[in-house]
């Protein structure tokens, strides 16, 4: 079945009945509420006007993480690290091995740093603990030991390192994979379509109405999720033309390097007693990243400017050796939804926000990656709460599409499809887990599908074919920046792009 028909089943199915439920919005916070939506029963369906994981979030810092930054913020942290962690641990041992995995991080001390050894050393003990020490003991490294982990640390001034642990992602993969689950539980997803205004029953939002290069149409529901991220205004004031602003954003930039020796653990580098700058080794690269500071602009005009990319090597520079603009392989920014208030954004909570306006619609604001599933949990429990409705089955421990130990997978895939060079193997079997062997099979029928898409990158060709029939894939960016790793890796040459561009015409 090729993506063309999938798209306009979605789009038929749109027209036709009424559903449940219509969410606005198809990042994580949108897919994970339609696929808790959809487990419990209800007709859901979901629109966005760009692509999934478009905008906030693809451009995270790839972290499923507890927040060890949050224990500066007192006490009160303690309850939503101990979370962060439940579900941290969940994603990575069993719902997601293939796409979040475990890294050690080190907390380097220098002399004159903003933190001491004795400090970092409680920090990372009470982190372990509060992850049931499921990843054993933070600890306290020496400097000679700090360096064997990471061989670009810088030597000055070192006083040693504090070591903890927590999971890494492609955040762009988990949310494509999560919007299949969604579908596979009974969703209706449609991407690249536009909410044009808002349906309504007297003073009540009862549906959407919708436009794409096809035409428009309309949805009714008997309830509407406003999931917009930084555009969750914009669709508050379709609802109520008086409505206040309800959030702030932040902007967040990253940097990708290429690299030049291997890292066993990331960098988590202290900026200040809130603020750390982090170096992840991701996908064969550097990951350097964030910045945080207030952004009113236009959230589509969000980039990664001159300024950025100063202040990240700058920050990342205290702790890492040999960074320069030429290591640059690819740049990207995003937008934080915070709620409103006063204080500069990096004090901010990070916390979801759940409101009904005026007409009825839900709008939720904020969050964090890590959380997503229980964020779609409770989001859904409201939605219940607008229909009269109780749902009492679990939602908890159910996997995502392919779940799997990666490297069972690699070892399958080379066994049956010993055709595959090795990092090949690896990148199918870390991206898309037991259901590589979909890809896999594309390349079967046509080998051409089996080279690679850039000569010095892991993405073949069938990943492409894969992403148009059964991924939503439609637009080039689509592929190369969220279904592969092409564009991150700064490997979208005007020749690849041109070739994309033909398999998804055809």
């Amino acid at each position: 079945m090729t993506d063309l028909s999938q798209r306009d089943r979605a789009r038929e199915e749109l027209q036709h009945g009424k559903f449940d439920v219509v969410v606005i919005g198809g990042g994580i916070l949108g897919i994970a509420t339609t696929w808790a939506a959809a487990r419990s029963g209800l007709r859901v369906a979901l629109v966005e006007s760009g692509d999934f994981a478009g905008a906030t979030s693809s451009a995270s810092s790839k972290l499923v993480h507890g927040g060890l930054r949050y224990l500066a913020m007192g006490p009160s942290a303690v309850p939503m690290v101990h979370e962060n962690h439940k579900e941290r641990r969940a994603l990575g041992d069993h719902l997601a091995p293939h796409l979040v995995r475990p890294l050690p991080f080190l907390v380097p001390v220098y002399k004159g740093g903003p933190h001491s050894r004795f400090v970092l050393g409680a920090g990372v003990t009470l982190y372990s603990a509060l992850s049931g020490f499921g990843d054993g003991m933070g600890k306290v490294l020496s400097a000679r030991r700090a360096e064997e982990w990471v061989p670009d640390l810088r030597a000055d001034g070192l006083r040693g390192a504090a070591m903890y642990y927590d999971h890494q992602m492609n955040d762009s993969r988990v949310a494509i994979t999560a919007a299949r689950a969604a579908a596979e539980a009974g969703a209706v997803l449609l991407n690249h379509i536009s909410v044009v205004g808002l349906r309504k029953t007297g003073s009540r939002v009862t549906g959407v109405d919708l436009r794409d290069s096809l035409g428009e149409f309309g949805v009714d529901a008997r309830v509407v999720v406003n999931a917009t991220g930084p555009w969750l205004d914009v669709l508050r004031r379709m609802e109520d033309p008086a409505a206040d602003p309800s959030i702030r954003l932040s902007k967040g930039s990253h940097l990708v390097l290429k690299q030049t020796s291997e890292w066993k653990a990331a960098l988590t580098i202290p900026v200040d007693d809130v603020r750390v700058s982090f170096a992840i080794p991701w996908e064969g690269h550097l990951l350097l990243g964030t910045t945080d500071e207030a952004y009113e602009g236009d959230p589509a005009a969000v980039a990664c400017t001159g300024a950025d990319v100063d202040q990240i090597l700058d920050e990342a520079g205290t702790a890492v050796t040999g960074l320069d603009r030429s290591r640059i392989a690819y740049t990207f920014a995003g937008l934080r939804v915070l709620p409103g208030g006063p204080g500069d954004t990096s004090h901010a909570k990070r916390e979801t926000v759940i409101t009904a306006g005026a007409g009825g619609m839900i709008s939720v604001a904020g969050g964090k990656w890590t959380t997503f599933r229980k964020i779609g949990a409770t989001v859904l429990a409201r939605v219940n709460s607008e229909l009269g409705r109780t749902f009492d089955g679990p939602l908890d421990g159910v996997a995502l599409p392919g779940s799997a130990q990666p490297d069972t997978v690699g070892t399958v895939l080379g066994h049956a499809f010993g055709v595959l060079p090795d990092d090949v193997v690896r990148h199918l079997a870390t991206h898309y887990g037991t259901t590589s062997h979909e890809v896999v099979a594309l390349g079967l029928e046509n080998p051409a599908l089996l080279e690679r898409v850039h000569p010095d990158g892991p993405d073949i060709w069938a990943q492409v074919e894969h992403a148009r029939r059964t991924e939503w894939a439609s637009e080039v960016d689509d592929v190369l920046r969220r279904r592969t790793t092409v564009m991150v890796r700064g490997l979208d040459s005007p020749e690849v792009r041109s070739r994309v561009s033909e398999l998804l015409a055809s």
